[in-house]
């Protein structure tokens, strides 16, 4: 029996970490691809184009989150599923998501004339399309999260990138101007759901389980609430600032955010849904689920914070490069929302235990009270104060508080406490801020914006590596003993 046991466990580690790297490089490689693709439209559209399509996501991001009504993560955490539970969740989601298409095609009108953009009204409803795609993609995705096969999603997601991003540019080089970023999202959904489905095979049959729609609905509700609270939240200063303040505004903000949120995405989100399958294998042993939550934060911190932190650094030379000075207004923003994504880690490493200990209830309290006063903090910002800055800056108030709520009810859950996350974060933190600030001193002498990137970046890895060498820090270790055994074993 203890054989076994260690075997499944070698199994799953095995499996974890292959998954980890297909994850990591759909990430990176749909971050490249896609950082190509918005330097291009970034120097061929304007910041007003932007804002523009920043408006209509928030109404598809929004619906997207009730299409999917947290059903995914139910088919991913569930102990055991089979083709009645796919179909059954399939069918829920498409029937909501045409709900959601005709809902947004009624109210484009009222939208476009609220703010005072009629020239929105069919891009969005365009858009709406994407409800319908969803439907279909996110069992699919659920499929392969479950079973750790993201060497599939990876190929989905990567011909997604460049098929879309070259029919994005191509239409701005002819002067579709905002169309071009709906098409570019309009395919970049399409191909990742044709792709995927070539790879998975899947299809919905004609059959439905009111039981097993009532279990999965019972997990997912929570989910949605808590979905549809992080969605608003994250949506809520774009409808502000379009408003309160411009479109212009609003684009220069999107820009800002899209960057810190691609990196901070392509690393930690390569490591969190892969630890949503592991500790849903593991809910028994709740020893073994701590040590996997404590390697998750202390490996993805490793790389988030120094990354977000040179990003930061070099945010001004890299703007200025790649998308021109009409676009330097940006910088502050980029570098608010550095920090911001910096403590991705520790929220979304903690979100992921509960939800693969099936505690969702506790997710969706979590969030009721995180939005309850970050939305307090952004209309202060927004109404009294009438200041775009501060609103950004109240995100990362928010973001540190957020550390806290996040960590409190896994002390109980799988014994981690909010001190022993805080002692397994706080190397990267502190070494991350003396590199950074080397890297930003020595940057401060070179004058030419692409030399003066090349020593920050060199100063800040070179500092930043060299003394988790030296003090032979724990998750550095890790990581280079993990890549070790992954390529010996690939040679083999």
């Amino acid at each position: 029996m203890a054989y076994c046991e260690a075997q499944f466990q070698m199994s799953l580690k095995n499996s974890t970490i292959s998954s980890l790297f297909w994850k990591l490089l759909e990430r990176g490689g749909r971050a490249t691809v896609e950082l190509i693709v918005q330097i291009i439209l970034a120097r061929l559209l304007s910041p007003e184009e932007f804002g523009s399509l920043a408006i209509m996501l928030v109404f598809i991001n929004i619906g997207n989150v009730i299409v999917q009504s947290g059903l995914n993560t139910a088919l991913v955490q569930a102990q055991n599923i089979d083709s009645v539970d796919l179909s059954t969740v399939f069918w829920l989601s498409f029937f909501v998501s045409a709900g959601m298409f005709a809902i947004v095609y009624i109210v484009a009108p009222s939208v476009a004339t609220f703010y005072d953009m009629p020239y929105i009204v069919w891009p969005l409803r365009a858009l709406s399309l994407v409800f319908l795609i969803t439907s279909f993609n996110s069992v699919q995705v659920a499929i392969v999260q479950r079973v750790l096969q993201l060497r599939k999603v990876f190929f989905a997601t990567i011909s997604a990138a460049l098929i879309s991003g070259i029919i994005g540019i191509g239409s701005a080089v002819l002067g579709a101007g905002l169309w071009a970023l709906v098409l570019q999202q309009l395919v970049f959904q399409f191909t990742n759901c044709l792709v995927l489905g070539i790879q998975v095979r899947w299809f919905p049959s004609k059959m439905f389980d009111r039981v097993k729609a009532r279990k999965h609905l019972n997990y997912g509700w929570k989910l949605l609430v808590s979905g549809l609270l992080d969605q608003g939240y994250q949506s809520i200063s774009d409808l502000i600032i379009g408003k309160q303040f411009s479109t212009n505004s609003l684009g220069l903000i999107s820009q800002g955010k899209k960057y810190p949120q691609a990196l901070g995405s392509m690393l930690d989100g390569a490591i969190q849904p892969v630890m949503l399958s592991a500790v849903a294998h593991l809910q028994t042993d709740v020893s073994l689920v701590k040590s996997l939550i404590r390697r998750a934060l202390k490996s993805s911190t490793f790389l988030i914070v120094p990354s977000m932190t040179l990003f930061a650094v070099v945010a001004k030379p890299v703007v200025f490069i790649l998308l021109g000075d009409k676009w330097l207004p940006c910088v502050p923003f980029l570098q608010m929302y550095c920090f911001v994504y910096a403590l991705l880690p520790i929220h979304t490493t903690n979100l992921q235990a509960l939800n693969g200990m099936g505690r969702s209830d506790l997710f969706l309290k979590l969030e009721l009270i995180k939005k309850a006063y970050g939305i307090c903090f952004i209309l202060f910002a927004a109404f009294v104060m009438r200041d775009v800055y501060l609103m950004v800056a109240m995100y990362m108030i928010t973001g540190i508080i957020s550390t806290f709520v996040n960590a409190y009810p896994n002390k109980r859950v799988i014994g981690y406490s909010y001190s022993e996350q805080i002692r397994d974060i706080a190397p990267a933190f502190v070494i991350s801020a003396i590199a950074g600030g080397l890297a930003l001193f020595c940057g401060s002498f070179v004058a030419s914006p692409g030399l003066q990137i090349l020593v920050e970046v060199a100063v800040m890895a070179i500092t930043y590596f060299g003394i988790a060498g030296i003090f032979k820090l724990e998750a550095f270790e890790y990581l280079i003993n993990t890549a070790r055994d992954f390529l010996g074993a690939k040679r083999r």
